[in-house]
């Protein structure tokens, strides 16, 4: 076979629009009817924050290639000017939808629920009356108001702010005058709700009526502007490039390093220039001028600007209906919080998985180890943590007692750049040895270690995972994590701290598999282990579970392994670079990714390896960052009973018929055919079995599947 052929562009989809795609499935929850209201107000707040990150990051790295001359091709066999074209009428039609979605599916169905999103046009006096008071009283105290002329320059507009904008002008003069205008720019406080809930009588039908700040503020714009009149008004919000450029090689220290360039963000090439398109056109041309931008990077949109208020509105209480019900993480069966953790580990391996299971075990794992009298150390890699994290909090008791704590702590974590340095220090301060990650790397793994003296010796317990150790996202993405005191882990554990924290290199693994070295050749063992295998006429399959796919020499493996006849199955949330069901390319490989109330984030690898099943999990995506410059782990799942769990987290995935999506050959999306299938939704289903497994019901059990790796759920 020539494997040439599959290395063409026309064998790969752009990253940055497969990206979109992904954003669009999120839209696609926003309109669908059949998803409870003010969940479709939430995922339309998640586009739009998505789509904000994506401009600062992404667009932002395509414009600094093409500002720098960059033509290189990307696998797709585009340039990033190229990309940035099909981007700009990709991102424009995608915001005219977000706002359709709004002013057609959503205000009208939430005002007949009792939610009117209102503007000043529609107030009854009494809420007038409100207003004004609620503005002199805590509004006006807190506004700067900004008028510009000769001495005094357009002043810098932060970072994503939300602003207003005015044509003023001295009260007398006349208006028609073209030129005799001033103008003036006012940013709305973050430090205020944005939201403002406005008085209601008490009983009688459900009603709740809310107004933007940023109409308060416009509406009251001759109060900060006394002896002028306001010709007119409205509000604007910029978007700067956010993508942090370090030279580590050459900063004495890192932090110090990193906090300078987190205040350059500010200072970010603008990328975008937001508007509401009722914005008079002198606003709109010299506002165009200050920003420097392009008419291509210029937004309007018919309606309030970041629309990642309505997350606020989300919060509103008395809509409770109109929301999925809250669901508990539950506990898990081999785990009691009155038991020591250490014996129960010493039982056996434990499987998490999460938010079904309840993310306290790895609090508790902490928070024992640092009260514990024989726990000599503890070694941890923190990425992202909550706010007020009691990991954070455990890990800093532990060094206070007395025991060894090292904690690598990622600064280059983006846009938790300044809540990891607070951390970092809060533990440096407690005693932790702290330290700031590698050069060159993100350490994105996810371990812990506790050594512990026993009386047979010294034993290492090791919790590995999926996502990070913040209880916050814990309840909201779906990670598997696993417990073991196994010697053979324990050894490889050690041996990443040391890896992480000096210059040691080890010559082999015992059971992790490390990025970057050594991961990826080890992927693409496993992957052509099985095109070998069914070159040879014996069953193979994989299926691999994970947030993205855009690896070259990955997809060319998969697409070899299709050829020979693997039959492959992909559940990839977000970005997939790799073309799904083309015939002699990629007929056997089947692509799905699900989008539901929790955000999907575990990465779960299974080969079938000639019946000796073989079950990876871990913290890496198939991507380059992941592969080739991040310090990533995946681990083995070994005992049976565990495989069994995995096997069957896979096999509900890939039985969804209402919450998937499949990959079309022209790298569209669309919904899972239902016809004649079962009527499954994976998450709903683990959050059924979690509650029937905890409180050991004998009621109506959920109906377990056979898995059968041979087959795909859609051909047994």
């Amino acid at each position: 076979m020539d494997k040439s052929i599959f290395d063409r562009p026309e064998n790969f989809t752009n990253r940055e629009l497969s990206w979109l795609e992904f954003n669009q499935r999120i839209l696609g929850e926003a309109r669908d009817r059949k998803n409870p209201l003010f969940e479709r107000m939430k995922f339309l707040s998640i586009t739009a924050s998505n789509l904000d990150e994506f401009f600062m990051v992404r667009i932002a790295s395509l414009k600094d290639m093409v500002n720098a001359g960059y033509k290189k091709k990307d696998i797709a066999g585009m340039t990033p000017q190229e990309q940035l074209g099909a981007l700009n009428e990709k991102t424009h039609a995608f915001c005219e939808k977000q706002y359709t979605t709004y002013n057609r599916s959503l205000l009208p169905k939430l005002s007949e629920a009792g939610l009117e999103i209102v503007t000043f046009n529609s107030l009854s006096e009494k809420e007038e009356e409100f207003l004004e008071e609620y503005f002199h009283k805590n509004v006006y105290p807190v506004l700067t108001p900004m008028a510009i002329d000769s001495s005094r320059p357009f002043p810098l507009i932060q970072n994503k702010t939300l602003n207003i904008a005015a044509l003023i002008k001295s009260r007398g003069e006349d208006k028609k005058e073209k030129k005799d205008y001033d103008i003036a720019t006012v940013q709305v406080p973050s430090v205020l709700p944005r939201v403002i809930v406005l008085p209601q009588k008490d009983g009688g039908k459900r009603k709740c009526r809310v107004i933007l700040l940023e109409n308060v503020i416009e509406h009251y714009l001759d109060v900060l502007f006394l002896n002028h009149e306001i010709i007119c008004s409205a509000p604007y919000r910029i978007m700067r490039n956010a993508d942090l450029s370090i030279d580590e090689d050459d900063a004495e220290d890192l932090l110090k390093e990193i906090e300078k360039s987190l205040k350059m963000r500010q200072w970010g090439e603008v990328i975008k220039f937001e508007y509401e398109e009722r914005m008079d056109s002198r606003l709109e041309k010299y506002l165009k001028k200050q920003f420097k931008v392009h008419p291509c990077d210029m937004y309007a949109f018919n309606g309030p600007l970041d629309l990642t208020f309505l997350m606020k509105c989300y919060g509103i209480e008395g809509f409770s209906d109109l929301k999925e019900k809250p669901y508990t993480p539950q506990k898990n069966k081999k785990l009691r919080a009155d038991k020591n953790i250490f014996t129960q580990i010493r039982k056996g391996d434990v499987l998490l998985h999460h938010p079904y299971e309840s993310f306290d075990p790895i609090v508790a794992f902490i928070r024992q180890a640092a009260e514990d009298k024989d726990v000599l150390a503890i070694k941890q890699t923190l990425y992202r943590v909550s706010g007020h994290s009691p990991i954070i909090a455990a890990l800093a008791q532990a060094a206070e007692n007395g025991k060894q704590v090292t904690v690598l702590v990622e600064l280059k974590a983006r846009f938790d750049e300044e809540n990891n340095i607070n951390w970092a220090r809060k533990l440096e301060k407690a005693g932790c040895h702290v330290i700031y990650g590698l050069v060159g790397l993100k350490t994105h793994c996810k371990i812990a270690l506790v050594v512990r003296k026993e009386a047979d010796g010294i034993r290492r317990y090791v919790h590995l995972g999926t996502g990070n150790y913040n209880d916050s996202t814990a309840k909201l993405y779906t990670d598997t994590g696993m417990f073991t005191c196994r010697d053979v882990v324990g050894e490889d554990a050690t041996a990443v701290f040391n890896m992480l924290s000096g210059y040691s290199e080890p010559a082999n693994w015992n059971r992790l598999i490390v990025a970057p070295i050594w991961m990826k050749k080890r992927f693409l063992e496993m992957i052509h282990r099985e095109t070998k295998n069914a070159k040879e006429g014996k069953p193979a399959k994989i299926i691999a579970k994970c947030n993205s796919l855009c690896d070259r020499k990955i997809i060319l493996a998969l697409y070899e392994a299709s050829c020979a006849g693997v039959q492959v199955d992909l559940i990839v949330r977000g970005i997939c670079c790799l073309v799904a069901g083309k015939p002699g390319v990629s007929e056997n490989i089947r692509v799905r990714s699900i989008v539901g109330t929790f955000l999907e984030h575990a990465r779960i690898f299974y080969f079938y390896n000639d019946g000796h099943e073989e079950i990876y999990m871990g913290s890496a995506d198939w991507m380059p960052r992941n592969l080739d410059r991040r310090v990533e782990i995946v681990f083995p799942v070994e005992e049976e009973e565990l495989k069994e769990k995995a096997k069957y987290i896979l096999d509900v995935q890939l039985s969804d018929t209402l919450k998937a999506h499949r990959l079309l050959e022209d790298g569209t999306y669309q919904k899972v055919d239902r016809r004649g299938k079962e009527a499954i939704e994976a998450q709903k289903t683990f959050c059924e079995e979690a509650i029937a497994v905890a409180n050991e019901s004998k009621k109506k059990v959920p109906k377990k599947r056979t898995f059968d790796p041979r087959f795909s759920p859609q051909e047994e």
